[in-house]
């Protein structure tokens, strides 16, 4: 076949899962291209899941992995980088019913054996595209890439060697037959102990310590009644008080989904008033909640109905963040601002004469650019460092100039504490352009928290505006003090 079925997914399935996706877009791209061919090597070795998958309305990692639940947290540890692992897992699972839909079409049947005879066709492209430490995580599932069958069955038998040996060495069968039970019962005891944990010499990094914030996914149909449900904590007890809510509250039989690990937290964040959340939910047509950490996320068929519902949940849930599809807008508004900024400074700080430089045209181009500071954390964020490497070459280059750094936050919170929030990054600023050369005694950092708003803070975008770092030239030769902005220069 002239068909690469592994490109061929990577095309048909990446769109669809990725479709409107701009948070962490590169790295979810990754963990599907790894993902795929695993998927179908499991499939081509476990026909009877592609029917369990095939039977389930949304199809997740959780049911690949049922044998070893903890095998799918190395996994996706291993997939997931620096991004969150629930982020990924919810990449993943979204990806499984349009793989199965694509390997349908081009087998021609939703029958297991024509499509694993589809994967038998393509095998040498599935390999090839396999990860360096996939052999590692499918033999712990019992599965070989060799043959792409289950490693627990047993070689093929030559009769003739068997007679032969059968004349020469009878009397050695009871002996060989002792010995293959002896190996049978070694591998036996191992695999109980990889499924364990994997060493780290298997290339798939062991279960850590690290616990993961409990979460509830449900989602509504189109009579607002209760379709889709899981459940992960790390408290048994909890996990059923929370599902006979559900099922009171939903009328509903079943409840979720559950996956109790100890790697989950045993309490949500507000948890006390889940029941009275979903009591909110039930009705809304089209709804989809997410409860994980410090946020929730709700999302509907119409967009009024999500807004109307985060304003009656807001006032409930006292310590979480509740976003909606107008918020994730206004993420991705603020995304695209901060790339257009840090190219715009970029370029300004590129078209500065280093023989001729003038202080204010540094400040600027600095002023141009968006440091957008991870929340609680004064960590310069990686997009601006080369901008600050441009700007220090030059800074050192008039050493007639000092800048002050100013910090400056939204009113979210205790002003006091973000007064010396501002304040630590204003110095994080100054002290990177210090290790990049520049003489200390240019650099001032001030802080200023909330007491110098932009815009309206009732707003997320007006938020995000007054969270900012801005540059403010003082020239020693006359001592005059010139704020800049995008503008330019505002003469005092």
């Amino acid at each position: 076949m002239n068909l690469d079925l592994i490109d061929l997914l990577k095309q048909k399935v990446s769109a669809t899962v990725l479709e409107g996706d701009t948070a962490y877009l590169s790295e979810k791209s990754q963990a599907l291209s790894s993902f795929l061919p695993i998927l179908l090597s499991i499939f081509k070795s476990k026909p009877d899941l592609i029917v369990n998958l095939q039977n389930q309305l949304n199809p997740r990692l959780g049911d690949i992995f049922n044998i070893n639940p903890s095998l799918k947290q190395e996994f996706l540890q291993q997939v997931s980088g620096t991004v969150p692992t629930e982020t990924i897992e919810s990449t993943l699972n979204r990806s499984i019913a349009p793989t199965l839909g694509v390997l349908e079409t081009e087998a021609g049947s939703s029958e297991p054996g024509a499509i694993t005879h589809l994967i038998e066709s393509h095998w040498p492209a599935v390999t090839s595209a396999l990860p360096h430490w996939a052999p590692a995580l499918l033999s712990a599932l019992g599965i070989s890439t060799a043959s792409g069958q289950s490693l627990h069955q047993a070689p093929p038998v030559d009769p003739y060697r068997v007679t032969e040996e059968k004349r020469k060495s009878g009397f050695l069968i009871p002996l060989i037959v002792f010995l293959i039970l002896a190996a049978l019962l070694a591998f036996i005891f191992k695999s109980c102990s990889d499924k364990k944990q994997i060493t780290p010499a298997s290339g798939i990094p062991a279960e850590t310590a690290s616990s993961e914030p409990a979460k509830l996914q449900l989602s509504t149909g189109s009579t607002g009644d209760l379709t889709t449900c899981q459940l992960y904590s790390g408290n048994a007890n909890y996990i059923d008080i929370l599902q006979q809510e559900i099922k009171q509250i939903f009328n509903h039989n079943t409840g979720c989904g559950v996956e109790n690990n100890s790697r989950y937290h045993s309490e949500f964040i507000d948890q006390d008033v889940i029941p009275s959340v979903l009591k909110l939910v039930k009705g809304v047509p089209n709804a989809s909640l997410t409860w994980v950490g410090n946020q929730l996320s709700i999302q509907t068929a119409n967009p009024a109905d999500a807004e109307q519902l985060a304003a009656k949940i807001r006032p409930l849930v006292k310590n979480m963040t509740v976003l909606t599809p107008a918020g994730m807008s206004s993420a991705s508004a603020a995304n695209t601002a901060i790339t257009a900024g840090n190219s715009n400074a970029e370029k300004a700080l590129a078209e500065i004469n280093p023989d001729q430089i003038r202080a204010l045209d540094i400040a600027t181009a600095l002023n141009m650019q968006i440091i957008n500071f991870d929340i609680a954390s004064a960590e310069i964020p990686d997009a601006n460092k080369s901008i600050l490497d441009q700007a220090a070459a030059l800074i050192k280059r008039a050493p007639q100039v000092q800048l002050t750094v100013q910090g400056h936050t939204d009113a979210v919170g205790n002003a006091e504490k973000n007064k010396a929030l501002s304040q630590k990054r204003a110095q994080a600023v100054v002290d990177y352009l210090v290790k990049q050369g520049v003489d200390p005694a240019q650099l001032q950092a001030v802080g200023y928290g909330s007491e110098q708003p932009v815009a309206d803070n009732a707003t997320p975008e007006g938020q995000f505006k007054n969270r900012r770092i801005e540059f403010e030239v003082l020239n020693t030769e006359t001592g005059m003090i010139r704020e800049v902005d995008e503008q330019g220069v505002n003469k005092q």
